[in-house]
């Protein structure tokens, strides 16, 4: 079926079409039939995972796969202890990651309006109160100030109807209604013949007939586009599949080579059950097992801090994704600004103009006995920024209230509101309205000049009112048509502006001393957006804006270069917004776009981290990563730190647990190339691993952020996790000592040490080394003696017990038994503790050398 453009439709036209009557409405039978046509008047919601369904998701990612199979490969060789180990760390991880995101689902949940949408209707000739999801096309409805309007609908009636569209359209100024047939092409944003569903009228009354409901409303398609989008893998997704794949394959090469040096050995030949059961037990330690529960330990402790700063974070992974992000497209409304006016200019005598316009005005304090701070100020946007400026001023409304005569409403329709007070032995006339109106009453010689004022103030995006008056009126009624008789004195312009939220400027400056470029994607005029902008402290110049129109006219390619000027997109709508996000990613930058509105939910899902204002529509929140439970943009500055702190602790676990995983097969390899003894046994590289290096690389997520954080640029996304730090950390300090060790284990065996006091010599190396250089991957650009090396007091308690517990290992006899260790002397200890300050200082020197280097 085509599209039908009910705004080009004369209200006859769509009478016939919708089989309506405009008096009577629809009957019962007609409302049944069409009830199950067109199923429920409810938006389309994406379908929520079951508890069941969201906690299989935290097996799907390959890295569990690999250590799942580790679980089965241990069950075949009979390793049962090592097969629950892996099992219960996986199922821990697995509660972990649905804990936080269940938790995310229920705040949302709250976060929902409870109370029931009704609409009042016509049926059968009968005005009747309904519940809003019963409504059908054809059904007549009747609005006014304070309804939600329940559906998509064409104005029949208006009797100064004026909506608030900004859910839709994220236009800040009402729309009034009238019943004029429109051109076909005319803008959502400009369609004033029409209501949408999920707008709210702020003043009059009106009639509609219902043109669409559900699915087929405009909230409806964009909530269904906005389901259609799919989500790319998040840079942390990209980075732990690619270093996955990685490890599996170096661990496979290695493990075959050790099988294969094995079977060259006749006393492993005539053991092939040990040398399966060592092979087995490399394999599973050389996977990093506490990686994934370190990752989500990590993800959920900054999603936690982040929720404490008032951000709610739906998906663990997003966490990170906002420590890369390199372009924030933001809204104005609500996201910069407090969707609220003020008066912030005044050409002309502040006092009088002031004064003057308060007298024109219906708006009042709702609780003028509560404390001044607790006042409500009740009335249209521009009249309460008015009484605002005018309290600040010392003005009283009531003290003049007792010498009003006449007072004609503002009216949309000539622009202005009139009223006339006593003041001693006259009358005189005051007027508050369009400041253009204004110039054609004033009797002054200053007309092009005030003209040139006006301009001015226009151009720098401000909203501007006039305020005039006439002293000595004899009459003590005015009729609207009267006043172009009259000539008035110009009492002033007051430019008026929405203010910035508190914070929004320093937040600003903090995106851009991160290398973050923060553009403004608005449906404001460009002029009321460059306003905000320098507001806001960026330089702004023509070329640096470009409007939703040309978006469609410009050639991709001029656009993707015209693309790194632009820091304004102004007058676009929601197709507009999808566009942009895709122009950026294309270009290799990884998007945050905030926004609150149903017209924001498909660019926040098509964005790599989708930011939503907890006051905003649930459409937008279900597509999004983030939601500012405050609506404060200050939030998303705080998450990109977190975001950059989680990423810097993610790499320190996994050097950390990738260096002391990779000893072990190392040593191994080296033993079988030398024809030496097993230096360790399985159960022993597995108890060191689940005891002495696991609890060690999780406790790397409580590691505090590091200073200059935020005056980085940001991570390429590109960028692996191996980077080049870890790389040369990795082959310079951990294969040195890996080597330093097993020299140690060679010049002890010849020197004729028993073999048990051998291996258990390595597996308390393997331990102590780990704990010293524990402390050189807390930072990877600063050497040891330019942080504090124990601000991590988790990582301190972790390595003290580790410590106890190595201990324990070695000298009670139960552990004696179960890990085939025997007590070490003062003379191997001399050796462990030169090991693990070696340990240190080698780890020390490649940071020095990295950091002269670079």
């Amino acid at each position: 079926m085509s599209e039908v453009f009910w705004h080009n439709l004369k209200i006859e036209e769509i009478e016939k079409i919708q089989r309506t009557s405009l008096k009577e409405g629809l009957s019962e039978k007609e409302i049944e039939i069409r009830q199950r046509e067109f199923g429920k008047n409810e938006i389309p919601e994406e379908k929520t995972s079951s508890n069941f369904s969201l906690f299989l998701s935290q097996f799907k990612h390959l890295f569990i796969i690999i250590l799942l199979f580790a679980v089965l490969l241990s069950l075949v060789f009979h390793q049962f202890l090592d097969a629950l180990a892996i099992f219960l760390v996986l199922l821990f991880n697995a509660f972990l990651g649905f804990y936080q995101e269940r938790k995310a689902i229920k705040i949302l949940e709250e976060l929902k309006k409870i109370l029931k949408i009704e609409a009042k209707v016509i049926r059968e000739g009968r005005e009747r109160i309904i519940d809003a999801r019963e409504l059908v096309p054809g059904d007549l409805i009747l609005l006014s100030a304070g309804d939600k309007v329940p559906a998509d609908a064409r104005v029949i009636e208006s009797q100064n109807l004026t909506v608030n569209e900004m859910i839709l359209t994220g236009e800040f100024w009402p729309s009034l209604k009238h019943t004029e047939v429109l051109p076909e092409d005319t803008p959502l944003a400009d369609r004033e013949n029409m209501v949408y569903m999920g707008t709210t009228i702020e003043e009059g009354r009106g009639k509609a007939i219902v043109v669409g409901t559900g699915q087929n409303t405009e909230i409806g398609k964009i909530a269904k586009l906005a389901q259609k989008e799919e989500k790319r893998l998040t840079p942390l997704q990209r980075k732990i599949k690619k270093f996955t794949i990685q490890v599996a394959i170096l661990v496979l090469f290695f493990v075959l080579i050790v099988f294969i040096i094995g079977l060259q050995r006749e006393e492993l030949r005539k053991n092939l059950f040990l040398l399966f059961e060592t092979v087995v037990a490399l394999a599973v330690s050389s996977i990093p097992e506490g990686l994934p529960i370190a990752i989500t330990v990590t993800l959920a402790l900054g999603a936690q801090r982040i929720l404490r700063k008032q951000g709610l974070i739906r998906k663990l992974a997003s966490v990170e994704t906002l420590g890369s992000t390199t372009v924030i497209c933001t809204d104005k409304t609500l996201t910069l600004t407090e969707g609220k006016m003020k008066v912030q200019k005044i050409v002309g005598d502040e006092f009088l103009a002031i004064k003057f316009a308060l007298l024109c005005t219906e708006a009042f304090i709702e609780n003028s006995k509560d404390p001044k701070e607790k006042w409500k100020i009740v009335g249209r946007p521009t009249e309460k920024a008015i009484l605002e400026k005018a309290i600040e001023i010392g003005l009283n409304k009531k003290e003049f209230e007792k010498d009003l005569i006449y007072f004609l409403p503002f009216s949309p329709r000539y622009k202005f509101s009139l009223a006339i007070y006593r003041e001693g032995n006259q009358k005189n006339l005051y007027y508050l309205g369009a400041p253009e109106k204004l110039l054609e009453f004033l009797d002054t010689p200053e007309k092009e000049k005030l003209k040139k004022g006006l301009n001015a103030l226009l151009e720098e995006g401000y909203r501007v009112v006039g305020a005039g008056y006439l002293p000595g009126i004899e009459k003590e009624k005015i009729l609207p048509e009267e006043i172009f008789n009259l000539r008035l004195k110009f009492a002033g312009f007051l430019a008026l502006s929405d203010t910035l939220r508190p914070g929004v400027k320093e937040a600003i400056k903090t995106c851009q001393m991160a290398n973050i470029l923060p553009v403004i994607v608005t449906g404001d005029h460009k002029l009321t957006a460059k306003a905000v902008a320098k507001e806001l402290g960026l330089k702004i110049e023509e070329e640096n804006i470009l409007e939703g129109r040309d978006l469609e006219k410009i050639d991709e390619e001029k656009l993707k270069e015209k693309l790194k000027e632009i820091k304004i997109f102004a007058r676009v709508e929601p197709i507009h917004k999808s566009k942009i996000v895709s122009l950026f990613q294309e270009k290799g930058e990884v998007v945050a776009m905030t926004g609150d509105g149903v017209n924001d939910a498909p660019a926040l899902r098509k964005a790599d981290i989708g930011v939503a204002l907890g006051s905003g529509s649930e459409v937008a929140k279900e597509a999004s990563d983030l939601v500012l439970l405050n609506d404060s943009f200050e939030v998303i500055v705080k998450a990109v730190r977190e975001g950059r702190r989680i990423l810097d602790n993610v790499r320190k676990t996994i050097l950390f647990m990738c260096t002391e995983c990779f000893t072990e097969i190392l040593l191994v390899l080296g033993a079988f190339l030398a024809k030496l003894p097993l230096p360790v046994l399985p159960i022993q590289i597995l108890w060191k691993n689940f005891v002495e290096g696991s609890p060690q690389g999780i406790a790397f997520a409580f590691e505090p952020e590091e200073k200059e954080i935020m005056e980085r640029k940001p991570e390429n996304p590109k960028v692996p996790l191996l980077t080049k730090e870890i790389v040369y950390l990795f082959l310079f300090g951990g294969i040195l000592t890996d080597i330093i060790l097993f020299l140690m284990f060679w010049f002890l065996h010849n020197q004729g040490l028993a073999i048990e006091k051998l291996r258990t010599f390595c597996f308390a190396g393997f331990a102590f080394g780990s704990f010293c250089y524990a402390f050189s991957c807390k930072n990877f650009r600063k050497n040891i003696w330019e942080y504090n090396p124990f601000s991590n007091k988790v990582l301190n308690l972790t390595l003290t017990l580790g410590m106890i517990l190595l201990l324990f290992s070695i000298y009670f006899p139960p552990f004696q038994v179960l890990l085939k260790t025997v007590p070490l002397g003062i003379y191997e200890w001399i050796f462990l503790i030169v090991f693990g300050l070696i340990n240190l200082v080698l780890f020390e020197a490649v940071k020095y050398f990295l950091k002269k280097s670079s």
